[in-house]
Formats: C-alpha cells, sequence, structure tokens
C-alpha cells in the first residue's frame, strides 16, 4: 500500500468539517470522497472525478453493500404496507380503548402506568425512529394533557425510546447500516462483533433505564422538573412563550380509508421479519461449521458463521411476502396497490439508500489511503489503546451533535475507529459500541435532529423547551457512558 501520510486524513478530516459547516451530510461524503480519489489520482482532477463515480458503482460489487442497501428500501415499503393496511392505527386504537379504562381511575397510579405505556410503545416499535416518534406522541398526548403530564415530558419519552431501542433492538436499518459499514472495514461476521458491541453500548441502555427511573420515581431534575410543577400548580402544559411543533408529517399514518383497523396487520409482519433472522443467520451459517459439540453447539456456531447482510435481507422480503397473503386474505389491497406502494416505499427511503451509498464510497477510499492506520501510527506517542473508546465516544458525540445525524457520523467515524482498533490492539468491541454510543448520544441532544425534531412536532411541543428539558437527562448518561468506557478501556485492554 502506498503511504499517503498526512494527506490520508484529509478526506474524513474535510467531510467532517464541511458538514460541521454546512449541516448537509450528503455533500460533505461526497466531496470527502472525491478528495480521496484526487489524491489517490495525484490531483488530476479529471481521473480523480471519474475514479470517484467509479467508486460509487463499485460499492455494488459487494454483495454484502447491495443487500444492505436492498434491505433498507424493502423496510420503506414494509413500513407503507403497515401504515396502509390499518396496522398502525389499529394498534393504536387497541392501545387507547386500554388506556381509557387506566384513564377513568383518575389516581396517581394511572398517570405513572400511562408513561410507562407510553415508553413501553416507544420500545416495542423499534422497527424505525419516525414511527415509534410519531406514534407516542400522537397516541398519548390527548392522554396526557388530560392527566395534565407537561408536552416537554412526552416529547422526551417519545425521543429518549425511539433511536436508543432501535439500535438495542438492530434487527432493523440501524443494524443493516452499521453491519454494513463493518463490512467495508473488512469484518468478516460483522452481525457477531454488532452484538457483541451492543453488550457495551451504554448510552441507549442508560437512557431507557433513566426514562424508567424518572417516571417511577417521579424524580425528575433540571428545566423538566421546572415544567412539571408548572403543570402540577397552574395547569398550564406548556410555557407562556411556548411555540408548539406541529406538521402535517402526522398524517403519513393514515390507512386505507373503509377498512377494518387490526392490530395484527402490523405485529405479524414485524415479528416475522423480527423471528426469520436468527432462522436465515442459521440457514446461511450451518455449512461454515467444521466441528461442533453435539446440535446446540452447532446452532450456535451456525448463527454466528451466518451472514447478517443475508439475513436481514431474506427476512424483510419473507415478511413483505407475508404480509402481502395476509393483506390479500382480507381483501384490503389488490396486487396493482401492492406494486404501487412497494414502488412508494423503495422511493421514500431512497435518500438513506443513497447515505448508505456514500458511507460504504468514503470507507472504501479512507481503506485505500490508510487513514485509520495512519491516525493510530501519529497518536502512539499519546493515544494509548485504553484511552481510545473514550476518544472515540467524545468525537463521535461532538460530530452526531454537530450535524444532527448518527448515521452520517458512522459513516465517517466507523472507517476511522475499525482501523485504529486494530492497530492499536484495541477491543474491537467496544471501539465499535463507543463511536455507535456517541453518534446516538450527540443526535440525541442536538436540536437539529430529525428524531428530536419529529418529537417536538408529534407531542405538540415547543421544540426548544424539549431540547432544554431533555438535555440534562441525555447529558448525564452521556457521561457516565463517557466515564464507562474510560475505565473499561483500561480493564479490557
Amino acid at each position: 500500500m502506498h503511504d499517503y501520510g498526512f494527506l490520508s486524513v484529509l478526506p474524513p478530516v474535510l467531510a467532517i468539517i464541511l458538514a460541521l459547516r454546512t449541516k448537509q451530510v450528503y455533500i460533505a461524503l461526497i466531496f470527502g470522497t472525491w478528495f480521496g480519489w484526487l489524491i489517490i489520482n495525484g490531483w488530476n482532477v479529471v481521473t480523480g472525478t471519474f475514479a470517484t463515480l467509479e467508486a460509487f458503482v463499485n460499492v455494488f460489487k459487494s454483495p454484502g453493500n447491495t443487500r444492505v442497501i436492498m434491505f433498507s428500501a424493502l423496510v420503506g415499503a414494509l413500513l407503507l404496507f403497515i401504515q396502509y393496511s390499518g396496522g398502525v392505527d389499529g394498534f393504536m386504537i387497541g392501545i387507547g380503548n386500554f388506556i381509557k379504562r387506566i384513564e377513568r381511575k383518575r389516581n396517581i397510579k394511572s398517570r405513572k402506568f400511562v408513561q410507562l405505556l407510553a415508553m413501553a410503545t416507544g420500545v416495542i416499535l423499534f422497527v424505525e425512529t419516525s414511527i415509534s416518534s410519531l406514534t407516542v406522541g400522537t397516541l398519548y398526548r390527548p392522554l396526557f394533557d388530560k392527566l395534565k403530564i407537561p408536552r416537554e415530558k412526552l416529547a422526551y419519552i417519545a425521543d429518549s425510546t425511539s433511536a436508543p431501542s432501535s439500535i438495542l433492538i438492530p434487527f432493523n436499518a440501524w443494524g443493516a447500516f452499521i453491519m454494513g459499514l463493518l463490512l467495508t472495514q473488512g469484518i468478516k461476521n460483522p452481525m457477531m462483533v454488532l452484538g457483541n458491541a451492543l453488550l457495551y453500548d451504554f448510552y441507549p441502555v442508560l437512557t431507557i433505564l433513566l426514562v424508567f427511573f424518572i417516571i417511577v420515581s417521579k424524580k425528575d431534575f433540571g428545566p423538566m422538573a421546572k415544567a412539571e410543577k408548572r403543570t402540577r400548580e397552574t395547569g398550564k402544559l406548556l410555557n407562556d412563550n411556548a411555540h408548539p411543533l406541529v406538521s402535517d408529517t402526522i398524517t403519513s399514518l393514515e390507512s386505507k380509508p373503509g377498512i377494518k383497523l387490526r392490530a395484527y396487520n402490523m405485529y405479524i409482519p414485524i415479528l416475522t421479519m423480527v423471528m426469520m433472522m436468527p432462522v436465515y443467520l442459521l440457514y446461511t451459517g450451518w455449512e461454515s461449521v467444521e466441528k461442533a459439540n453435539g446440535l446446540t453447539d452447532h446452532l450456535v456456531k451456525a448463527i454466528g458463521a451466518g451472514s447478517g447482510s443475508t439475513a436481514v435481507l431474506y427476512s424483510v422480503v419473507t415478511s413483505l411476502l407475508v404480509a402481502m397473503v395476509l393483506y390479500r386474505s382480507q381483501k384490503i389491497m389488490k396486487m396493482k396497490e401492492m406494486v404501487e406502494l412497494t414502488l412508494k416505499g423503495i422511493s421514500e427511503l431512497m435518500p438513506l439508500a443513497l447515505l448508505m451509498m456514500l458511507a460504504f464510497s468514503i470507507s472504501d477510499v479512507s481503506n485505500k489511503l490508510g487513514t485509520g492506520i495512519y491516525v493510530a501510527t501519529q497518536t502512539k506517542a499519546w493515544l494509548t489503546p485504553q484511552l481510545l473508546p473514550f476518544i472515540l465516544f467524545v468525537i463521535s458525540s461532538f460530530i452526531a451533535f454537530s450535524t444532527g445525524t448518527s448515521w452520517g457520523t458512522f459513516a465517517i467515524m466507523m472507517a476511522i475507529a475499525v482501523p485504529m482498533a486494530h492497530a492499536q490492539h484495541a477491543n474491537l468491541y467496544l471501539v465499535v459500541a463507543a463511536t455507535i454510543g456517541g453518534g446516538v448520544f450527540g443526535d440525541h441532544c442536538s436540536p437539529i435532529s430529525d428524531t428530536t425534531i419529529i418529537s417536538s412536532m408529534a407531542s405538540a411541543s415547543d421544540h426548544i423547551d424539549h431540547v432544554r428539558t431533555q438535555l440534562p437527562y441525555a447529558l448525564s448518561m452521556g457521561g457516565i457512558s463517557a466515564i464507562l468506557y474510560l475505565i473499561l478501556g483500561y480493564i479490557m485492554h
């Protein structure tokens, strides 16, 4: 490999700077990739530009990359199927009828129980963060209002259970995306690495635990405590100068007119997708097991050896087929409608697929430049393997906070983190976890994050008030996570 020295650092660094300055992650990734190929091609603008275009095409030469991108696009179709079939609305009605009985009691237990129910709903809808935030906000807002719970608290619960649950239960586009990034870094079994890394993904776990603790103990602190006091004493759900953030985007959860709303139209496809993933991991890894001590050992090793990208793709296709049969048997959709919804769903997720393509491209060019190896070599004097997880968590947090996107942060940072972990002989699982956790933490704090905005919108909360009341909770859990990475960096090395 040619030694590009300091030049190898410029593409990702410039991508970070451009992302921070413009808040346009797509442009930043394209520029970073182009600049990398410009360096490789001896600063020839023409050949460097052509090489960049070829690099985008070459992303699809990797079966793993292609499967991950296909999975993400098809998830868009599945989500539209679930919404159009009345599954989401059926789920909301079912939960709504259930909590009406709780509402009648009008005592302190019902207030606590409704908040716990909102939290559980956010975790259950782990397949997609936007649907989770929208459902929790729109479904529970009337009940929270009646029970005199501030809008800021609803936005906090919706926001703090969406992304954390999506990353901790990675049978979704989040998991597929991260596995794709790991695949580009030469990780042969990204599913196993991601699964082990999640054991150390402290921020999402601590965030969900804090939500539970705050609800049960009623020990709010910071601006949220003031919001609770305001609502309790005056009955005001919002501050006097608040401007609720409401949008027509909520109507995206409309069902097909005239059909019966059934919750199982959501449960069955989602459960099919989740349950089929380990099945397909067994299927793809079964023949790879050479030696095993009995059937149980063979099963465990087969799952570990299975192809994660293949499993997620096959699972979403199976889920779509099950959904088609389910909805056709109820005469909800005809074949023409299914085809149109599939195409529309794929088109809705095209920005996500584009982000994946760009992420894989900048990872590839960073590998060719030896970015991670160079950084690891240059920082050996002061950046020890023990400090690496902590440093990566802090940097990822800063980038995600500034850009408002955890996915863009993963795309930039994973190309640096994994090679550095190898070069520094640091614990790979801890490094990957720190990078992921930092991205989620920074995104959770950011006022320009899409999940933060959607949570404010669905809860009809003032956006700045939501950010202000949530920030102390996020910062406290982020601080504890950073300390844990610092401690475990020394213990596990």
